[in-house]
């Protein structure tokens, strides 16, 4: 049973899940009072009749998190939630796919995905002094867990199948589905052959270009009928494949304002004489609230700069003053700051060391591996034993829990000052070069040895008194009074531009929302309830004050999209789609001047000149001075306007009218068959193309608007 222990021990974020129940109980909960006409809560989705489980799919949300989160990364739940389940559609899909086909992972497979070397259990069962995976012990483990008919062990071994076993097995089959694809996707010879002589073909053409800025937008007018002949002539380009509103909103700010900063500065200067004379920085800085703890440690200039975003001026102020006086206060972001100046010495700028830690939590996971009084017998026996003679690198190789070091002998060269965490930079930088001791921080017991420091300079020890900036309660009131009238008087989208005109207000607009997003477009922070509101609510409809952030949003729902084409007034509001047809209706204006038999007769009567583009290649449709003109470039090498003028062209820039002076080919510096390898590299994205095809003709049913 010590082997299950070590599962427990080693593998403490598998249980996170379990930790998290009654959470996603509550998660669940919420879902079912937004959707009290929704009597199934568990299922997030179903993918053409497989269900995906909301509380298996929260788990792995939170454990998502949580990873995020031991990396120092803070990731937005809703983009979480959003990744997964597209990983989660895949994931279904391709294997829905490789079942029709009758592909699997056997038996002998399977053993390969556990014990080979992309087991889901190498990091838990590799011995840390020999980095050998040790595959008995974890066969041992798997075996216990099997064998026991204790509650906690089966629900840990039921743990470990879902989280573990199950996807790096379908890991596997999506490898070798994967492979499969790229395989059966050939370039055959005719095709590389066509392709290569293509791809060095090359030519000269003359032409005349009549420039669409030649006729000013004000004189071209765009209507409706106009957008919906583009759009109906383009349809595969403007089809909507979901549900999506568009909406106008209003932002009242409850930012803070001038008299919320000048109250926040009468308060830090209130505060600035007792913290000028406090003799005990750090309780002084906790009980003012202040937003920087006191490190009471000596850094210098630029470790300040780089991390409290002080400028050098403004530590070089701080510096002019008394030690024990204060400097500011100085604005940075959202908060304000008075610094004092404690003391300064001097320390080298760098350091090397060597040291041999003993681990009291996993580097990584910051899980609890080792007890604290463990760990400091252990290092205390490492002491004794180097002061006896043992070999200090023999004790890194065998006890040292330190992945960054281990493999140097423990030795970290010439780092500088203010890099390590406190204690051990202090110890570093404060003691002589040959100084030796043990040392506690927050990722254990540390015995070091001072090897090197670079030549002394100033350093400094100073504490922040650093308060937030933030909003007073009748700031707040004031936005939410001033939204709360302006939503109370504006019942439909018609009194709502025009309240908006009258307080002089900035409307905004989103489009494009669909039904789970958890963001809209121009609003900074998550908006998950704002998107619920317009998807409950009706085209015309206006919301009562949104609280989204630091202020309070009134929303005014202006369109529909259902899936399909595009509607003319959504596509009127792509700017890009009005240039297009703007171009267009030039485009048959500069035609009817383009008269002539001859590319000089052309150009006098369109007031332009001939000219020339030499080198153009048939697999680039970038051309000098004219940019990407791919219509150019396909008429360059069409041999029957060899010396021959063309009909106009609408291009991208303008009208052209061409004659091809030269068709030939260059010398490649590939051979035809390394071209077909290249080729059938970009197959690789075949394996993309496929999932989007699947996705596209398989049946789903998205519950996530419904459930979260």
């Amino acid at each position: 049973m010590s082997i299950i222990q070590n599962i427990r021990e080693r593998g403490t974020w598998i249980i996170l899940g379990f930790i998290a129940a009654a959470l996603i109980a509550f998660i669940l909960q919420d879902g079912v009072g937004r959707n009290s006409k929704n009597n199934d809560t568990t299922t997030l989705g179903v993918i053409n009749g497989e269900k995906i489980n909301k509380i298996d799919f929260e788990q792995k949300v939170q454990s998502q998190i949580q990873a995020y989160s031991a990396q120092g990364q803070n990731a937005p739940r809703g983009q979480v939630i959003n990744n997964l389940w597209d990983n989660e559609l895949f994931t279904i899909l391709i294997k829905q796919e490789a079942e029709k086909i009758g592909l699997s992972v056997g038996t002998k497979e399977i053993n390969d995905v556990l014990f080979g070397a992309e087991s889901p259990f190498r990091q838990q069962f590799t011995d840390k002094n020999t980095g050998e995976f040790k595959v008995n012990d974890l066969k041992t483990a798997l075996a216990g867990l099997k064998k026991s008919t204790k509650k906690e062990d089966i629900d840990q071994r039921e743990s470990v199948e879902k989280n573990q076993i199950q996807p790096a097995i379908e890991k596997r089959l999506t490898r070798k589905y994967q492979v499969l694809l790229y395989k059966g996707v050939q370039t055959p010879k005719w095709l590389a052959e066509k392709q290569f002589a293509e791809n060095n073909a090359i030519a000269t053409i003359r032409f005349v270009q009549v420039p669409y800025t030649t006729i000013a937008d004000t004189a071209v007018k765009i209507t409706d009928e106009d957008v919906n002949t583009y759009l109906k002539e383009n349809s595969a380009s403007f089809q909507i494949e979901e549900n999506q509103r568009t909406v106008n909103y209003i932002k009242f700010s409850a930012a803070p304002i001038a008299a919320d900063s000048l109250k926040i500065k009468n308060n830090i200067l209130a505060l600035q004489t007792e913290f000028k004379t406090t003799t005990d920085n750090a309780a002084f800085l906790t009980k003012a609230g202040s937003l920087i703890n006191y490190e009471n440690t000596f850094l210098n200039k630029e470790v300040y700069t780089s991390k409290l975003g002080l400028t050098i001026p403004q530590v070089d102020s701080i510096l002019k003053s008394p030690i024990g006086g204060t400097v500011g206060p100085f604005v940075f972001q959202n908060t304000m700051t008075v610094v004092k100046y404690v003391g300064s010495k001097q320390r080298p700028d760098s350091a090397s060391v060597r040291h041999i830690l003993i681990s009291t939590v996993d580097l990584q996971s910051r899980q609890t591996i080792r007890d604290d009084s463990a760990a400091k017998k252990l290092i205390d026996s490492i002491k004794t034993a180097i002061a006896g003679g043992a070999s200090f690198e023999s004790m890194v190789e065998k006890y040292s829990d330190d992945p960054g070091s281990k493999s140097k002998g423990g030795v970290y060269e010439l780092f500088p000052q203010g890099t390590m965490v406190k204690p051990f930079n202090d110890f570093t930088f404060d003691n002589a070069v040959g100084s030796k001791g043990v040392v506690k921080t927050e990722f254990g017991y540390h015995y070091i040895e001072v090897l090197k420091q670079t030549k002394p300079n100033s350093v400094y020890n100073l504490a922040f008194l650093t308060l937030p900036i933030e909003a007073s309660k009748e700031t707040i009131q004031a936005a939410q009074t001033e939204a709360s009238k302006f939503a109370s008087t504006s019942k439909d989208l018609k009194s709502f531009k025009t309240n908006a005109l009258k307080l002089n207000k900035q409307i905004e607009e989103a489009g494009e929302i669909r039904a789970e997003d958890f963001n809209i477009r121009g609003v900074q922070e998550e908006s998950r309830e704002a998107v619920r509101w317009i998807f409950d609510k009706k085209v015309n409809d206006v919301s009562e004050p949104l609280e989204i952030g630091n202020g309070y949003y009134v929303m005014a729902i202006t369109r529909e999209d259902k899936p399909g084409l595009m509607s003319t007034e959504t596509a009127k509001g792509i700017v890009e789609l009005e240039a297009i047809i703007k171009n267009k209706k030039k485009a048959e204006t500069i035609k009817a001047k383009l008269k002539g038999t001859s590319l000089e007769t052309i150009a006098t009567a369109a007031n332009a000149t001939v000219l020339q583009a030499d080198s153009l290649r048939y697999s680039k449709t970038n051309i000098n001075g004219l940019g990407n003109e791919p219509k150019l470039v396909g008429a360059a090498f069409n041999k029957s306007l060899l010396n021959k003028v063309s009909e106009p062209i609408s291009g991208n820039g303008g009208v052209f009218v061409i004659s091809v002076s030269n068709q030939g080919a260059i010398t490649s510096p590939f051979d035809i068959n390394m071209f077909k390898e290249q080729l059938q590299g970009k197959t690789s994205n075949t394996f993309v193309n496929s999932f989007i095809a699947l996705k596209k003709t398989a049946k789903i049913e998205d519950n996530r608007a419904k459930l979260y």
